[in-house]
C-alpha cells in the first residue's frame, strides 16, 4: 500500500467515515430545504416562547452545523463588530440573541420561508460546497435576499453537517 493510500485511509478513520462517498446534488438540495425549514420553525416557535425558539435553534444547530465534530466557519449576514462565530453558544446567540451583544435573533423574524438559488456546487467524497443567493420571505413585504457560501462535511453516521457558512447583504455600491 503506497503512502497516499494510507494517508486517505488514516483520513477517513480520522473523521469517522469508513470510505468515501460522494456527496449528491440532492443531499445538498435537502441539506439546504432542512436548513431553511430550520429557520421558519425558529421563527415559528418564538411565536410561543423564548425558550421554545432557543430550544428550536439548538435542534438546529446540533443536527444541521457540524459544531462539536471540528471547527466550523460561520460568518453570519448581520455581524459587524463580531464577524465570526467559533462556538455553537455564539451562533445560537446570532438566531435567537444571547451572548454576542450585537445578536438580536436572527431567525427570530418570522420569516415564512426560505428559497435558495445555487450559483453553483463542488461535489466531492464527503464534502461540498454550494454558493449562491438565498431569499427569505418575511409575513408581509419583499423577500430578503443573501448571498451565502455553505460548506458541508459527512459526519460518521452519513448525514451532511455545515462546517462553512458565509452570509452577506449583496454588494450596494456608493452612488
Amino acid at each position: 500500500m503506497g503512502l497516499p493510500a494510507l494517508v486517505g485511509i488514516v483520513l477517513f478513520f480520522t473523521l469517522g467515515v469508513a470510505q468515501a462517498t460522494p456527496v449528491t446534488e440532492a443531499e445538498v438540495l435537502a441539506a439546504e430545504k432542512a436548513w431553511g425549514d430550520g429557520i421558519v420553525a425558529i421563527g415559528k416557535a418564538a411565536t410561543q416562547s423564548h425558550g421554545a425558539a432557543v430550544r428550536a435553534a439548538q435542534h438546529h444547530l446540533d443536527t444541521l452545523y457540524g459544531y462539536g465534530l471540528g471547527p466550523v466557519l460561520f460568518k453570519p449576514t448581520k455581524a459587524a463588530a463580531d464577524q465570526f462565530r467559533e462556538t455553537s453558544e455564539q451562533a445560537l446567540s446570532y438566531f435567537v440573541g444571547g451572548i454576542v451583544p450585537e445578536d438580536h435573533g436572527f431567525a427570530l423574524n418570522p420569516w415564512t420561508h426560505v428559497r435558495f438559488e445555487n450559483h453553483g456546487m463542488l461535489l466531492g467524497d464527503n464534502y461540498a460546497v454550494a454558493m449562491g443567493n438565498y431569499y427569505f420571505t418575511p409575513p408581509s413585504g419583499p423577500e430578503v435576499k443573501v448571498e451565502y457560501t455553505f460548506g458541508y462535511m459527512r459526519d460518521a453516521q452519513g448525514h451532511l453537517r455545515i462546517d462553512v457558512h458565509h452570509s452577506s447583504l449583496p454588494y450596494q455600491p456608493a452612488h
